[in-house]
């Protein structure tokens, strides 16, 4: 595989793509949490994906080995997995080969048809997870400020979501270094969510994707 999509890339915008095997040592050197389902992962730069689709691999490994004889589990814990994944792209051709990088991994693990509820839902989480922008700027290509959903899954078929400010989240491990001001806080107390979804199934995530592809639209 080329590392390289072409020179001005590489001159405009210092485009070059990390090999997969220096992925995999970059992994390993933090298995477990490379292969812990709810762990988060945000990759500033994501390119069309190579670092975080090694990471989706190995997530839904450990799924299959956690959940594999529940189907049910199996579902809901890979689409957990899924939305514990970040990314920032500045170039909008890479953004989108990246979604679709990660959906085609995350659809052929679970064997989905695009009109799965499952895979609108994951098509939405990636929608919203990986964003055309600046991680620098911390604004999307429509210059908007970046935010993240924070996913948890609550059980029996449900998730709850929560959005972030990144350029807040930038800031949580100055205020938790010990001998800060702010040490002594709990995050909850300083690091507040701008908006909290009421528990949605995968249902409502499915259809929640219908409703943003119908406004893309118009």
């Amino acid at each position: 595989m080329s590392l390289i999509k072409s020179r001005k890339r590489v001159a405009d915008h210092g485009e070059v793509f990390t090999p997969a095997w220096m992925i995999d040592a970059m992994l390993d050197l933090v298995k477990d949490e490379s292969e812990r389902i709810d762990s988060r992962f945000l990759e500033p730069a994501c390119g069309s994906g190579n670092f975080i689709v090694k990471v989706l691999q190995r997530k839904l490994a450990a799924v299959e080995c956690k959940f594999g004889k529940s189907d049910f589990e199996k579902r809901h814990y890979a689409l957990l997995a899924l939305m514990c994944i970040y990314g920032i792209e500045l170039l909008a051709d890479n953004i989108a080969e990246c979604r679709e990088n990660m959906l085609e991994i995350f659809a052929g693990y679970l064997t989905l048809h695009e009109s799965d509820d499952f895979y609108r839902a994951a098509y939405f989480v990636l929608s919203e997870n990986l964003v055309h922008g600046d991680a620098l700027t911390m604004c999307t290509s429509s210059n908007e400020p970046v935010t993240f959903a924070e996913w948890g899954y609550l059980g029996k078929g449900k998730f709850q979501r929560r959005d972030f400010r990144f350029e807040t989240l930038t800031h949580s491990s100055a205020f938790s270094q010990e001998g800060s001001l702010f040490a002594h806080l709990g995050k909850h107390e300083i690091f507040t969510p701008t908006k909290i979804y009421p528990p949605m199934t995968v249902g409502e995530l499915a259809s929640a994707s219908v409703n943003d592809t119908l406004k893309a639209a118009q």
